[in-house]
């Protein structure tokens, strides 16, 4: 049995949050998308996702920023926060930490490990 999730995707990558978006979607799941920083920011504190799909490399607001503040909202504790990059280096990782990343996962993320992440009902 799928169980559908609140998920928001953030890239400003046009295609590849409209392609991660559709994926989600298709499998059930309700999913908004944002592709800057500020953006992300406004729609997750109305949407209230449970899943957080988000780029780094952004222009204005990256996606390390728009995690702290996030992670300072309350409610937003309990949220998965998943860098979704091209930034593969041994700096991104930590530093992904650091700004309450739940997870760091390279370009292009396989369909199936998102299927399984939005699947386990225990965080």
């Amino acid at each position: 049995m799928t169980v559908s999730r609140r998920v928001l995707v953030v890239d400003d990558n046009i295609d590849a949050a409209h392609s991660i978006a559709a994926l989600l979607s298709l499998s059930g799941h309700e999913v908004r998308i944002a592709h800057d920083g500020h953006a992300a920011v406004r729609l997750a504190l109305s949407f209230r996702p449970e899943f957080i799909f988000l780029d780094l490399g952004m222009p204005g607001l990256d996606g390390f920023a728009v995690a702290q503040r996030l992670r300072a909202e309350p409610g937003f504790e309990s949220v998965r926060i998943i860098a979704v990059t091209g930034y593969g280096t041994e700096q991104a990782r930590p530093r992904c930490l650091e700004a309450g990343f739940d997870q760091h996962h390279l370009k292009p993320v396989d369909p199936k490990f998102l299927a399984s992440l939005l699947s386990n009902v225990s965080r």
